[in-house]
């Protein structure tokens, strides 16, 4: 595959979000983007805001707000934090946007004159203390399959087994908490998901070994637990409307009910993903001089054969595992539709949507072993997070402690400890001590001379065996493997000038100093190189330390090569601390203000 397709689970709307839901899809996505372009490919990194559904009716509500410019400050308040956390997006959308309508309605379409949507009567949770319909996220009660108390209409965050709400024990609004809520009969549109039942369980077994067995594991135990159709439409204003007067009749000849779906919108998990498409089709449309109604360029990103040459890789979170690997899935494998002559829409086989290659799940990562929590004011938001403490730092902690394998936990006393230990006392003393003994010593130029020994060619050799490593857990998107082989890296520099001590060799032979000066200078320019994808911000100044552009090519060749790159004679200067450590007065403080473990009661 030549280009390189990546998108993550698009954050909500309302709200900041914190530092998990960095570590479960933006950031390891930006990591994973960023290693992709140093390599040359031809990279597209695609993310959006997810917009519709009631969290954004509720959160222009509390702030007296229309609901769409509510949306449009909170689109952009996101975008910034996002940015200011070094995130590349090519383009963060909106799937508000009129590329998402368009494309949301037409998919609707070409399922529902394929026979893959019917409609359906359905029983309602309406509210009257709240005086609306409740879409199923919104009503909560207990599980009536493993009895936790807090599931919601749409799944039990337990069990992660699929609900609706009229199976809730007890069920009660999320909005004011009353449980003066009755069942009302309402027509909705079900996207049939049995029918490819046999299909996605062919295509989620094929990728058994080849994805993280938590999504594997995930999506086998929805379709074991008996697929169901799935109601794509909800009784709310703020949405992609139901345009179902614009369709034609199904295989059987029926057409939809449009009286009965009036003023209906498509729930938010069927649009959301859809989003990813039309992000590509509101990047394609803002390039300077673009057609904004061309689909030719974004196509090519997502329908073959033009995408043939593409490897779609999506990072996520393990609840958004099931609607990555069923509905979505469901949604692309009956939509393959091309526009026929009369300039309809009609289900083809000739231009078939592509599926992800690669999906990336994380488990949670938890904070003193409970969640974040906005309400209980517990955990660390992202505009906190940037308040008190460089990107870079918060970066290189979540990358090196990803929640691959299990849920990990953050505290403030291993984010001390570790940030101290890699960051300052590794890498940061290192560029450092290397650079400010070439201002004093070598008037801050790399220095010619000497010849290479054998300190050089083991440390060649070691280096060369650390990139290769390196190279192969970013490419199987391993994070925490891939930060431990960059540290190791960075060890081997301290270590090399360690052994070669040039401020000892310079006081009897000259050269042997400048060998290693140099060998050391090249150290930190193959550092600024691998460390951009983790730790962007410190990297650009690493590689202005030794005047290397930024950011640089991912570094090719044997260990010999990528240490023989800045020409003797180059100016080179110290830059200014790296990494401050942390102290602990700090985390006494930040204790303090973000909570810590919680109370255990003592017994008896």
């Amino acid at each position: 595959m030549t280009r390189i397709l990546i998108t993550s689970a698009l954050p909500y709307i309302n709200g900041i979000k914190h530092l998990g839901n960095l570590a479960g899809s933006m950031l390891p996505a930006d990591v994973y983007a960023r290693f992709q372009r140093a390599r040359g490919k031809e990279t597209l990194y695609i993310c959006a805001t997810d917009e519709h559904g009631t969290p954004a009716e509720l959160g222009a509500a509390a702030l007296g707000q229309d609901v769409r410019a509510y949306c449009d400050d909170q689109h952009q308040i996101q975008r910034d934090l996002y940015a200011g956390f070094g995130i590349s997006f090519d383009h963060f959308g909106r799937s508000s946007s009129l590329q998402n309508r368009t494309l949301t309605q037409r998919f609707a379409q070409g399922l529902w004159e394929a026979g893959f949507i019917e409609g359906r009567v359905t029983k309602q949770v309406y509210s009257n203390a709240d005086k609306r319909f409740l879409p199923d996220r919104y009503v909560v009660g207990t599980c009536p399959h493993c009895g936790y108390n807090a599931a919601r209409g749409d799944q039990c965050d337990n069990c992660t087994r699929q609900l609706d709400p009229v199976d809730l024990i007890h069920p009660r609004s999320s909005v004011s908490g009353s449980e003066d809520i009755e069942i009302r009969d309402s027509l909705h549109l079900f996207l049939k998901q049995t029918a490819f039942d046999g299909k996605l369980r062919d295509w989620i077994t094929d990728k058994k070994g080849k994805w993280p067995v938590l999504v594997t594991s995930t999506a086998l135990k929805w379709l074991d637990e008996g697929l169901q159709d799935r109601g794509i439409t909800r009784d709310l204003e703020w949405g992609v409307p139901v345009n179902a007067a614009d369709w034609g009749p199904n295989p059987s000849g029926e057409r939809p009910d449009v009286a009965g779906l009036a003023g209906k919108v498509f729930y938010v998990w069927f649009d959301a993903p859809i989003e990813y498409i039309a992000s590509t089709w509101e990047w394609s449309a803002s390039k300077p001089g673009a057609d904004p109604a061309s689909e030719t360029e974004y196509e090519s990103w997502w329908r073959g054969p033009a995408a043939d040459d593409v490897s779609y890789v999506e990072f996520m979170g393990k609840d958004n595992v099931p609607f990555h690997t069923v509905g979505f899935p469901c949604t692309l494998f009956g939509s393959n539709e091309t526009k026929a002559a009369d300039g309809s829409w009609r289900p083809s086989s000739n231009a078939p949507w592509k599926l992800v290659d690669t999906l990336k799940g994380f488990n949670w990562l938890n904070y003193y072993g409970g969640r974040f929590s906005t309400t209980h004011q517990r955990g660390v938001f992202i505009d906190a997070a940037l308040e008190i403490l460089p990107a870079d730092y918060w970066r290189w902690w979540i990358v090196a402690n990803a929640p691959e394998s299990s849920d990990a936990m953050f505290t403030w006393e291993q984010f001390q400890a570790q940030v101290n230990a890699d960051l300052a006392d590794v890498l940061g003393n290192f560029v450092n001590r290397i650079l400010k003994f070439t201002e004093t010593r070598f008037e801050g130029v790399v220095p010619d001379g000497g010849e290479s020994g054998p300190l050089e060619d083991k440390l060649h050799a070691d280096v060369a065996a650390k990139l290769a490593e390196l190279n192969e857990q970013m490419e199987a998107i391993d994070f925490r493997k891939a930060t431990q082989a960059l540290r190791q890296l960075w060890v081997l520099g301290n270590q090399y000038l360690t052994e070669a001590a040039p401020w000892t060799a310079i006081k009897t032979d000259p050269a042997r100093a400048a060998v290693a000066v140099r060998t050391g200078l090249n150290l930190v320019a193959l550092f600024a190189k691998v460390s951009e994808p983790f730790i962007p911000f410190a990297a650009e100044k690493i590689a202005g330390g030794v005047g290397e552009a930024f950011p640089g090519q991912w570094p090719t060749g044997e260990g010999a090569a990528v240490l023989d790159i800045l020409p003797a004679g180059r100016k080179v200067a110290a830059p200014e601390v790296l990494f401050k450590k942390i102290e602990n007065d700090q985390v006494a403080a930040w204790l303090e203000r973000f909570g810590g473990p919680e109370p255990v009661e003592a017994e008896g």
